[in-house]
C-alpha cells in the first residue's frame, strides 16, 4: 500500500448487511467527521455550530442523493487518538438493509471518502501505534474464533500477552549486544563490558524459551483449527458408528460389509469449549483391493499427522486380528508427540445383564487382550498408564462420555496454564525457530572464542527475527500478506 493512501479517509461496512437488526458503516481518516456530518445533514454539529466532541453518539435522519428519506441512524464520533485506528472515526448504525448500507457507502464516497481495502482499518491501527503486528493478527483470530479456547488465546494475544514476552526477550538481547559492540570501540585497550559467562547463560535461556514457544504452535494450531483426532482400527471395529455417535448424526455409512469406508471423513466437534477435528479412516485389513489399499495408505498418513489416535478394537474379535491391527497402528504413532487411546468397542456384547456394568467374562478377556497388546508397544510405554483404555459401545452410546472427558483432559494438558502463551500463527513459529537457530550459532561462537563482531552479528539476527513478529522489523510484502486475509470492514 502506498504511504499516501494512509492519508485518505476510508469507509466500509463493519457488519454483514441483512444478517441482523442493524448494520454498522465505519469511517476513518482525517476528514471522517466532516464527511459524515455532510452526509448526515449537519447532525454532528452541536447547538453552537461546532462538531461535537469525541465519544458522542448523535441521532440523524439521513437522506439519499436526491434528498429522499433514507434511514434514521445513530452516529458514534471518536476523536484521534482515542479510536480503534488512532484517527478521527465515525461509526454509523443503520437498519440492516443491503440497499441502505450500499446507499450510505455511495454517499460517503461521493463526499470524499474511498472504500477501504481488506484489513485497512486494523493496518492503520498498527501504523498509528495502537497495536503491534502480532496483536493486529490476533484481531482476525478473534473474529474467526469458533470455540472458547481459541477465543481465549486470541484475546490474550490481542491484549499483548505474547508481545510482552517477545519485547522482554528482545530488550535483554539488545542491552547485551550493545555492550558487546561498545567493546569494539575499545578493542586496543582489551576491555570487556559484557561478561561472556552471563551472556552465554542469557542466550541459552532465550534460545530455549524461543524453542518452547515455537513448539507450542502444535497445541496453538490445534486450538485454533481443531485438534486432529484420527479414528482407526480394523474393518468393522465400529469406527464409523463411533463417529456418528459422537456427532449425533448419521455422518458416515455403517454396514456389516467390510471395507465400506474407502476414504477419510472429517468433522469438527466442540467438547467443553474446545474444538476437535475427528477423522474417520478406512479400516485396516490385509485382503484389501486396490482402491481400499489406497484408502489404508491414507489412513496411515492421517495417523502420522494426528495429535490423538483413537485405536478402535472389537473386543469380540480373535486375538490374532486384534494384534495385527494394533501392531499396524503402533508402527505409525510417534509416542513423544502423539497420544494413543485404546477404545475397546462392542463391550455391550459382554454386559452383566440387569445389574449393569462389566461382566467377569469381559474383564477376563480385556486382561488377556492387554497382555497381548502390551508386547507390541515400544519400551517404556504402558497400557492404561500411557495409553488410556476406554471400554465402550459406540452402538449403544455407552462409554462415549468417558471418551469425551479423556479427550478434553488431554487438550487441557496441551494448553497448560490458562495464562500461558501459545503460538497460533505459522509466521510467528517460523520466526521463533529462526531466532533459536541464530542464538545457537551465537552460543557456539562464544564457546569457540569467536571475535565479538561475529557473535554480535548472530545476536543481531535473533533480535531481527523477534522484531519481525511484532512488526518492529517489517516490509511492505509482509504487511500486505498479513492484512490481505482480513475482512473489508476490519
Amino acid at each position: 500500500m502506498r504511504q499516501d493512501k494512509l492519508n485518505d479517509t476510508i469507509c466500509a461496512p463493519a457488519t454483514v448487511p441483512g444478517t441482523g437488526a442493524i448494520s454498522v458503516i465505519r469511517l476513518s481518516g482525517p476528514d471522517a467527521i466532516c464527511i459524515a456530518d455532510k452526509v448526515l445533514g449537519g447532525a454532528l454539529k452541536g447547538p453552537d455550530g461546532n462538531i461535537v466532541p469525541g465519544n458522542t453518539v448523535k441521532f440523524a435522519r439521513a437522506a439519499d442523493s436526491e434528498g429522499k428519506p433514507l434511514d434514521d441512524v445513530l452516529a458514534a464520533v471518536f476523536r484521534a487518538p482515542h479510536s480503534y485506528t488512532g484517527e478521527d472515526s465515525v461509526e454509523i448504525s443503520c437498519h440492516a438493509s443491503p440497499y441502505i448500507a450500499e446507499q450510505f457507502l455511495m454517499l460517503l464516497v461521493a463526499a470524499g471518502a474511498r472504500l477501504a481495502e481488506p484489513g485497512e482499518f486494523t493496518r492503520r491501527a498498527f501504523v498509528n501505534g495502537k497495536m503491534d503486528l502480532a496483536q493486529a493478527e490476533s484481531v482476525a483470530d478473534i473474529i474467526a474464533a469458533g470455540n472458547e479456547a481459541s477465543h481465549r488465546l486470541a484475546m490474550m494475544q490481542m491484549r499483548g500477552g505474547f508481545s510482552s514476552e517477545l519485547k522482554k526477550m528482545r530488550d535483554e538481547l539488545l542491552q547485551l549486544v550493545t555492550l558487546m559492540e561498545l567493546e569494539l570501540d575499545f578493542s586496543e585497550e582489551d576491555v570487556q563490558f559484557a561478561d561472556r559467562t552471563a551472556l552465554t547463560a542469557l542466550a541459552v535461556r532465550i534460545r530455549d524459551h524461543a524453542r518452547r514457544l515455537a513448539e507450542s504452535f502444535r497445541a496453538g494450531n490445534a486450538v485454533k483449527n481443531g485438534l486432529p483426532t484420527v479414528i482407526t482400527g480394523a474393518t468393522n471395529a465400529g469406527k464409523s458408528t463411533l463417529l456418528n455417535t459422537l456427532l449425533g448424526e448419521e455422518r458416515a455409512i455403517v454396514s456389516e460389509q467390510h471395507g465400506t469406508t474407502r476414504d477419510t471423513i472429517e468433522e469438527c466437534l466442540n467438547i467443553d469449549g474446545m474444538l476437535f477435528r475427528f477423522i474417520d479412516t478406512a479400516g485396516l485389513r490385509e485382503s484389501a483391493g486396490n482402491i481400499e489399499k489406497k484408502g489404508i495408505e491414507r489412513t496411515f498418513e492421517k495417523i502420522g499427522s494426528a495429535s490423538v489416535v483413537l485405536a478402535v478394537m472389537d473386543v469380540s474379535s480373535p486375538f490374532r486380528r486384534l494384534s495385527e491391527s494394533f501392531k499396524a497402528i503402533v508402527g505409525h504413532v510417534d509416542f513423544k508427540a502423539q497420544k494413543l487411546m485404546l477404545l475397546m468397542n462392542k463391550a455391550d456384547l459382554y454386559a452383566s445383564g440387569d445389574e449393569g456394568g462389566f461382566s467377569s467374562e469381559l474383564m477376563e478377556r480385556l486382561a488377556r487382550i492387554y497382555d497381548r497388546l502390551q508386547a507390541l508397544l515400544p519400551e517404556g510405554v504402558r497400557i492404561v498408564k500411557d495409553v488410556p483404555v476406554i471400554p465402550l459401545s459406540a452402538k449403544m452410546s455407552f462409554g462415549t462420555d468417558e471418551l469425551r472427558s479423556a479427550l478434553a483432559d488431554y487438550m487441557r494438558s496441551m494448553l497448560g496454564d490458562p495464562d500461558s502463551v501459545l503460538v497460533t500463527n505459522v509466521r510467528h513459529a517460523d520466526a521463533l525457530r529462526a531466532t533459536a537457530e541464530a542464538l545457537d550459532r551465537a552460543i557456539k561462537g562464544l564457546s569457540d572464542g569467536l571475535p565479538t563482531d561475529l557473535v554480535s552479528q548472530d545476536i543481531r539476527e535473533a533480535i531481527h527475527h523477534l522484531g519481525e513478529i511484532t512488526g518492529e522489523i517489517s516490509t511492505e510484502e509482509v504487511l500486505g500478506e498479513v492484512f490481505r486475509g482480513f475482512c473489508i470492514g476490519k
